[in-house]
């Protein structure tokens, strides 16, 4: 009876050293999402979009709608954003992320993914109503520094769009709209290699709660 009982010890020990690991949160099929807002704007700008990602099976962990500082040099805010994305990574597990940005906040995340070694850790990059080669509506914000990085022929621009506007294996998607008076001219926002999508008239604020925008973000994505 002893020596029955020190083999069943032994063999639950041995089974349980066997034992498959808990798999992370990543396994759930998708990439986490970082949503990237822009100029003077806040996290809160995506709060429908945050909802309908939820809607479709993600969970609080994998999204995540980041705060910065917008009057700041986009170069400084890259650099922030590369210790985000690390973060996110290392809590969920994941290989890479996917990014969603609108307006100003796709020049930094695209400087990140094409200088600071983002383009091993973005899957899938989208940039709503970027200002991708500048706008003419940057002349008027003079009194902070990342207005000027987003006037036409800046030098933070012109570094940035210089040679492959595209590189690496990620996927980028834009958004666009003929009716948006912030990024003039509005076919600013298209990038050489992207798939760039022109929506229904929508205003600048607009494309980060539209539901057919959303919807095509998601599939993007996914």
């Amino acid at each position: 009876m002893r020596r029955s009982r020190r083999l069943s010890t032994v063999l639950i020990a041995l089974l349980a050293s066997l034992a498959i690991p808990a798999a992370p949160a990543a396994a759930s099929g998708h990439d986490p999402v970082l949503f990237v807002h822009g100029w003077n704007s806040s996290s809160s700008t995506w709060d429908e979009m945050v909802a309908d990602f939820k809607a479709d099976g993600y969970t609080d962990s994998e999204l995540l709608a980041w705060d910065y500082n917008t009057s700041q040099s986009n170069k400084t805010t890259a650099e922030e954003f590369s210790a985000v994305v690390d973060d996110l990574l290392a809590s969920t597990g994941a290989s890479a992320v996917d990014v969603v940005t609108h307006s100003m906040g796709g020049l930094n995340t695209r400087w990140y993914v094409k200088f600071l070694g983002g383009t091993d850790k973005v899957d899938d990059w989208v940039s709503l109503a970027g200002p991708n080669h500048g706008t003419d509506t940057a002349n008027a914000c003079w009194w902070e520094y990342s207005c000027y990085e987003m006037r036409q022929g800046s030098d933070f621009l012109t570094t940035l769009n210089d040679g492959d506007e595209t590189p690496g294996a990620t996927n980028y998607g834009t958004w666009w709209s003929s009716c948006d008076s912030v990024i003039v001219p509005q076919e600013s926002t298209i990038l050489s290699g992207a798939d760039n999508t022109q929506t229904a008239c929508l205003s600048h604020s607009a494309f980060t709660t539209d539901d057919t925008v959303s919807a095509q973000v998601r599939a993007f994505v996914a």
